[in-house]
């Protein structure tokens, strides 16, 4: 099962994707978060494999969530929507 943490700062965009990816049978979608300073913390706490980031957030934008997991979850791959 991949664990999967998405973070857009547009609700209805987050909730889209979320419920897409539920939709998959090895994909687990763990946390949604909407700004990018929550993003190492939901995904330390939840353990994830995987994040999901906009580019564009509030707080720290995707690339610089990108590179805060570098350190904090070095493990967790990114992928990156705009």
């Amino acid at each position: 099962m991949i664990r999967l943490v998405i973070a857009d700062d547009q609700a209805l965009v987050r909730g889209a994707l979320a419920a897409l990816l539920g939709l998959e049978g090895d994909i687990e979608v763990v946390a949604e978060v909407g700004r990018g300073d929550e993003v190492s913390a939901a995904v330390v706490l939840h353990k994830a494999d995987v994040a999901l980031l906009d580019v564009e957030m509030p707080g720290l934008d995707g690339i610089s969530a990108a590179a805060r997991l570098r350190t904090d979850a070095p493990h967790c791959r990114v992928l990156m929507v705009t």
